[in-house]
């Protein structure tokens, strides 16, 4: 077998330890450092991969577990039909089974990633609902700071899409904002605009 491994972390300043664990030195590798909102097929290494398996250089992938895929259900799902059309085996770690038995789907497989991912979308929408409360309170306190200029967000929703930014600025409040931007993966002007809101929020 050909075999690969693809990882994916959200922010550089992540650790992808964890999931390289389970790494053999004969897989190839394939890191991406991009949000799992972004299609699998969009993302640079996920190209690469299917790259490689149009070019019949891979037949069996592995992954740590199903989120490193993507968190919509949809575009999980028809990365997996990519797969088995291609015969490529996936295999998910935390779930020790694979997408094929001697050469066909497995349906246990299937139904249970088809669960998994609609579970992980029902949270995102949670997650969402809870931020959406939130602002809807801070409003009825005359705390909500509207929205962020020259975005569509607010303050409370851009500094929880720029988390990890804010979490070094607090962690490191010494350090300049170019080697901030240098530790978070983001622009000079995206550490600079997080300090900004953080300052008035």
């Amino acid at each position: 077998m050909k075999k690969a491994r693809y990882n994916r972390i959200s922010s550089p300043n992540q650790k992808l330890e964890r999931q390289l664990a389970k790494n053999h030195p004969e897989e190839l590798i394939f890191n991406d450092v991009i949000s799992g909102s972004i299609p699998f097929a969009e993302r640079p290494m996920g190209i690469s991969l299917l790259e490689a398996i149009e070019n019949k250089k891979i037949d069996y992938i592995s992954i740590s577990s199903v989120d490193r895929l993507g968190r919509n259900i949809n575009d999980i799902l028809d990365t997996l039909d990519y797969f088995t059309k291609n015969q490529v085996i996936l295999k998910v770690d935390n779930l020790g089974i694979e997408s094929m038995i001697k050469g066909k789907p497995n349906q246990v497989f299937k139904l249970i990633i088809s669960v998994l991912g609609n579970v992980a979308e029902m949270e995102r929408q949670n997650i969402r609902e809870r931020q959406l409360e939130g602002i809807a309170i801070a409003k009825a306190n005359g705390k909500y700071k509207g929205r962020v200029r020259g975005s569509s967000m607010s303050t409370e929703e851009f500094l929880y899409k720029y988390s990890n930014v804010v979490k070094e600025i607090k962690n490191h409040p010494d350090l300049s904002i170019r080697k901030l931007a240098k530790i978070t993966g983001k622009s000079v002007g995206t550490v600079q605009s997080v300090k900004k809101e953080m300052a008035v929020s």
